[in-house]
């Protein structure tokens, strides 16, 4: 075969659009030429997703990161190609490389690819495929990678399971350095690659190994039964925890991209789990037992990380930054340290009660471009149902407070297709937005600009709305054109954002779906779906024929009701907190808004239909 590097260089970088995302070689690269051969073990960080996208994820990182400062590992990273490359690709005969080194990605001893998002599961199918490897787990002999997957979508797999050979689930540090130790002693006792997934499966409580386990359904198509095939296979898998951040490794000599990504910062995680727990928020119930770093270890991160990039925004990272305990020292402390220096640091999921504390050490560190709230429901009532505690009082006088200190737009988020909500739920939407617009007027300016982002609720697995019904695209589409008319009849310096229906209810149908759905991924990613979370790449038509080939019913898995005592195709699979625990809350969700809970095989019931 023709020297790889060759191939890439002369054949592929000429013919495609911004070739600098396939180039590697980036300042603080840390695997050299050479170091794949050497190395004991070799792996393939793969991200199901563009270059621009990937290298912004802190978990890919961080995994590149610990395996390159192991002994006789050797990580690399992989992307997905953008259809103009993949198309050149697939037309010149390039196989799958590593961009650090251009190696054969079939070449790993493992393929460890992160699932993050449902409408990434095509692209994980066309990584495997362009690398060489079979889809199907069942399909692949010893000279294949060990295929494993982790990450947010590893908490339901299902719809994954033929292509997987094993899932992490919970926390990569301390799993994934198990496991490359795992993986190193096996090669050296001369274990074939099939055989360690039997072996990785029985040794480690929180390794899923999806083909040794079977699935019966009942007539109704709801799952009859889900069991392990051998007496040392768990029946029930358990959550890897990282429990002390300060101990984690982290990357602090990141890598710095060649071309312009989504975040363009250097990022500390300060906290790790959220205690707000709102009832829709998958992250909130699985991270658990919450985890943070010390301020001090946050200082001498932030400040390595600095010096490593030149970065002139820090980003501190958690699913809720106003949650750490020690919030505005930690908010003097880093203004203290970074503001002579001109960088500006972003403390991104802030609620408006502990800003308000915060304003007066941000203002000087943070940039005005923009103060970010997610309020998710337009009244009280609501909020209080979803676990949001968030008041207007507060969302407004904390918004008064930040234009005092300087900003001039606001983004809020908001969700609809909460069970139970009412037309005035949605029209408040618009309001609220609007009041938080206006009241920057009396401090003497002009209107604040507001973008108020509308998402589209998707019920998540291990939280409490795992047997919701979602509601349909019709009631989607209808919300979506009753805002925009209340939008058109007032004018106001609100501007609404909503992102497209159809994707947001195939993400509903993955969520909460089963390995029969597998079959329809593959028939989706053989017609050209790919990159389906982009809006220029997304073809809705091409899920419905995959929908028809298969014969399977997506509302069925969207919109349907599930009933409190149906096997969940997760079930096996731990979350954050018990079933029992997650039943209580959904029943407390329907008192809080003095409803009944709909009956098993319900849909939503559809407000713009009555």
């Amino acid at each position: 075969m023709p020297d790889l590097r060759d191939m890439v260089s002369n054949n592929l970088l000429p013919f495609v659009s911004q070739p600098g995302q396939y180039v590697g070689g980036e300042v603080n690269q840390l695997p050299q030429p050479g170091d794949w051969q050497r190395a004991n073990i070799r792996v393939a960080v793969a991200f199901p997703d563009s270059y621009t996208i990937g290298m912004s994820h802190l978990g890919c990182q961080i995994l590149y990161w610990l395996a390159n400062h192991t002994p006789g590992v050797t990580a690399e990273r992989v992307f997905c190609p953008w259809i103009d490359a993949e198309q050149v690709m697939r037309a010149k005969k390039i196989p799958l490389f590593t961009w650090d080194t251009r190696q054969l990605a079939a070449e790993a001893d493992i393929f460890a690819v992160s699932l993050q998002y449902e409408m990434g599961f095509t692209n994980v199918l066309n990584l495997l495929d362009l690398a060489g490897i079979p889809l199907r787990a069942a399909d692949r002999d010893n000279s294949h990678p060990l295929v494993i997957g982790g990450g947010p979508q590893a908490d339901n797999p299902e719809p994954l399971a033929e292509f997987l050979d094993l899932v992490v689930l919970g926390d990569g540090e301390e799993s994934f350095a198990q496991i490359l130790s795992a993986v190193d002693e096996y090669k050296a006792s001369g274990v074939a690659r099939r055989d360690m997934i039997r072996l990785l499966a029985a040794r480690f409580p929180w390794i899923y190994a999806p083909g040794l386990y079977s699935v019966q359904y009942n007539d109704d198509g709801t799952i009859k039964s889900f069991t392990s095939e051998y007496d040392d296979i768990p029946s029930n898998i358990i959550r890897c925890k990282t429990l002390d951040l300060d101990q984690a490794p982290f990357p602090v000599r990141p890598l710095i991209p060649h071309v312009k990504v989504i975040h363009d910062r250097f990022a500390v995680e300060v906290m790790r789990g959220c205690p707000q727990s709102c009832r829709f928020c998958h992250a909130g119930f699985t991270k658990r037992p919450i985890s943070r770093r010390s301020i001090d270890k946050i200082i001498e991160l932030a400040e390595q990380g600095y010096k490593a990039t030149g970065c002139d925004e820090i980003g501190l990272l958690s699913l809720s930054t106003s949650d750490y305990p020690q919030l505005e020292e930690l908010a003097r402390r880093m203004n203290e340290q970074f503001v002579d220096r001109r960088v500006s640091i972003a403390f991104p999921s802030l609620r408006v009660d502990k800003m308000l504390s915060c304003v007066p050490h941000m203002a000087s560190a943070v940039r005005k471009s923009g103060l970010t709230m997610a309020v998710e429901a337009s009244s009280s009532k609501l909020r209080s149902a979803i676990h949001k505690r968030v008041t207007d009082g507060d969302l407004l006088e904390g918004v008064r407070q930040a234009y005092q200190a300087g900003w001039k737009s606001v983004k809020l988020y908001f969700m609809v297709g909460f069970p139970g909500e009412t037309l005035a739920d949605i029209d408040g939407i618009l309001d609220l937005s609007r009041e938080v617009s206006r009241a920057r007027i009396p401090l003497g300016g002009a209107p604040a600009a507001v973008n108020a982002s509308v998402g589209w609720l998707v019920p998540k697995p291990h939280t409490p709305f795992q047997w919701a019904a979602q509601p349909t695209a019709h009631y989607y589409h209808e919300a979506r054109i009753r805002l925009r008319e209340l939008s058109r009849a007032t004018r106001s310096a609100v501007r609404l954002k909503m992102p497209n229906v159809e994707r947001s209810v195939l993400e509903g149908v993955f969520s909460r779906g089963d390995r029969r759905l597998g079959r329809v991924i593959e028939a989706a990613w053989r017609l050209g779906a790919r990159f389906d979370g982009w809006d220029d790449c997304f073809d809705f038509h091409r899920w419905n024929q995959a929908f028809e080939e298969t014969g399977i019913d997506p509302g069925w898995y969207a919109h349907r009701e599930r009933g409190l005592d149906e096997i969940l195709p997760w079930q096996h699979l731990a979350g954050g907190v018990s079933r029992e625990y997650l039943e209580k809350q959904y029943n407390d969700y329907f008192a809080r808004l003095e409803i009944d809970r709909p009956a098993p095989g319900m849909f939503k019931a559809d407000i713009f239909a009555e």
